[in-house]
């Protein structure tokens, strides 16, 4: 069963990705980002699609740049999520046909980057929107639209997000930290694979 979480890696390296991507899609996350502001991301990013890209759908985060998009995409990833709308890197991206996830928080950027081809949207930061604003925006955006949240979401209320209609949430802080091991970091995904099934039952 796949699950709409991301995990996002901030601060992963290269010799510990393998090991903490495979923890993380045994306990039932399967989308994956290492943020490009990590030690060395594209060799991190090239490890895990290396091992499970047949598994997970594995990519960089703070993508920025269309240089960005075309050096993911020739480690093997398949995923670009970025902080901000760029419709450069949302054309740069489907053309090389990874998915795109830009950030996006106005009703404006939301529709100018399903304009621009996103495949869905990252609302970010979330907290600053609030569940309130989530539901505001969703109810204008086309219902297929995939929305994920992140930044204030987590275990605690993922009910109220899915009830204002987020699709899904990139986890952080929450998941990884760098100096957790993969048992420690699967254990946390495990935590949160509960709380979203409990939340969407």
């Amino acid at each position: 069963m796949s699950r709409p979480l991301i995990a996002i890696l901030r601060g992963i390296e290269p010799h510990e990705a393998a090991q903490i991507c495979g923890a993380i899609i045994e306990a039932g996350i399967d989308r994956i980002e290492v943020p490009l502001n990590s030690p060395d991301p594209f060799a991190s990013i090239k490890a895990m699609a290396d091992a499970y890209k047949s598994e997970a759908l594995i990519g960089a985060g703070t993508v920025l740049t269309k240089d960005d998009v075309a050096h993911v995409a020739r480690v093997g990833g398949r995923l670009v999520v970025s902080p901000n709308f760029d419709a450069g890197v949302i054309a740069a991206a489907k053309k090389l046909d990874l998915k795109s996830f830009p950030g996006v928080l106005s009703p404006t950027e939301c529709f100018a980057a399903l304009k621009a081809g996103a495949d869905g949207l990252k609302i970010f930061p979330a907290n600053v929107l609030g569940v309130s604003g989530l539901k505001a925006i969703r109810a204008v955006l086309p219902p297929e639209t995939q929305i994920f949240v992140i930044g204030g979401a987590g275990m605690d209320n993922f009910n109220q997000w899915i009830k204002a209609g987020a699709s899904g949430f990139g986890i952080g802080g929450a998941l990884y930290k760098p100096g957790r091991n993969a048992a420690e970091v699967a254990a946390r995904a495990r935590d949160l694979v509960a709380a979203y099934d409990e939340a969407v039952q």
